[in-house]
């Protein structure tokens, strides 16, 4: 079963623009991130899919495998799907590039999820550590059924008025997908749920699909405002500490 990594690349992030370019100990954010992928040897290959020549030129320069997107797109899981079509592939993982802390035991997880052959599409979840985090709009929430597949997503928390940490979900935008489960995706309409709340994992449960949430004690960093470069600067000082 070949296993691909596609990393979604864009520069026009309206909180914080060109942040992938920014860098944490002189790498630009998605160098990093590509690394970080590379380094985990859970894929056959990892590729970098944008359509900014500046991010594909960094790759490439780091012999890296690239994909130049030649639509604009909504969401990054748009942007991989047009690469998918061209890359032959049984599972693909869509690594944000926007996270450069990648944990190898979360995503081995999830790419063993398709060892239950129901398991189309899956993606992570793990426990908030406190209400603040709950309660700012960054962090997505996700509530799920008896099965742990989704029910819906909402940068609200969910389930709305309790009062218990361990009752909330935050998702880590990490999704796994069989190559004709992300083809299929990319031919539905943006619904109107998603639209509202910027999220593009409803698009998959409006139109009556699963995703298989996994369960993940690994917390991730996304970095979305210059706030979060700043804590990112100082993971990674404390990685280079433990290393050394």
């Amino acid at each position: 079963m070949k296993t691909i990594a596609l990393i979604p690349a864009r520069l026009e992030s309206k909180r914080f623009p060109n942040k992938l370019l920014k860098k944490i100990n002189g790498i630009p954010i998605i160098l990093k991130t590509f690394r970080a992928a590379l380094e985990t040897k859970l894929f056959d290959e990892v590729y970098v899919v944008s359509a900014n020549d500046e991010v594909l030129r960094i790759i490439k320069d780091e012999g890296g495998l690239t994909f130049k997107s030649l639509r604009d797109h909504l969401s990054g899981t748009d942007r991989i799907a047009e690469a998918a079509i061209n890359i032959e592939h049984d599972i693909v993982v869509n690594l944000q590039g926007d996270e450069p802390f990648i944990n190898k035991e979360a995503i081995s997880d999830l790419i063993n999820s398709f060892n239950d052959k129901d398991v189309q599409i899956s993606s992570l979840m793990t426990k908030f550590k406190n209400f603040d985090e709950i309660n700012n709009p960054n962090n997505v929430k996700v509530i799920v059924n008896n099965d742990n597949d989704a029910i819906f997503f909402s940068r609200l928390p969910i389930p709305f008025g309790s009062e218990k940490i361990d009752d909330f979900n935050r998702h880590i935008g990490v999704y796994a997908f069989t190559r004709n489960a992300l083809i299929d995706f990319s031919k539905l309409e943006r619904s109107k749920l998603e639209i509202i709340e910027s999220l593009e994992g409803i698009r998959i449960i409006e139109n009556s699909k699963k995703i298989r949430m996994i369960s993940t004690s690994f917390h991730g960093l996304s970095i979305d405002t210059p706030e979060d470069l700043i804590e990112a600067i100082k993971i990674n000082l404390s990685n280079d500490k433990n290393l050394s």
